[in-house]
């Protein structure tokens, strides 16, 4: 069976496959790490709802870690 043109494409170039939502996601999480804040983000995405936003974007370790941290030099 032949592959269709874009897998073709992808191959040469060196991409993996992957569906454009999953490229929303990585781009919602990429936008949210580098500090944008999550509206904008939801601006950017075309989400009418903040909630579908925030299911988009994924939370790094590090954010996790400097979360923790600021919280225990909160207290």
């Amino acid at each position: 069976m032949r592959k269709p043109a874009n897998q073709a494409l992808l191959k040469q170039a060196g991409v993996r496959e992957a569906r454009l939502h999953d490229a929303r996601h990585t781009a919602g999480t990429l936008l949210v790490e580098h500090g944008v804040h999550i509206r904008v983000v939801q601006e950017i995405l075309g989400h009418a709802r903040v909630t579908t936003t925030e299911r988009y974007t994924h939370v790094a370790s590090p954010q996790v870690q400097d979360a923790s941290e600021r919280m225990g030099a909160a207290l």
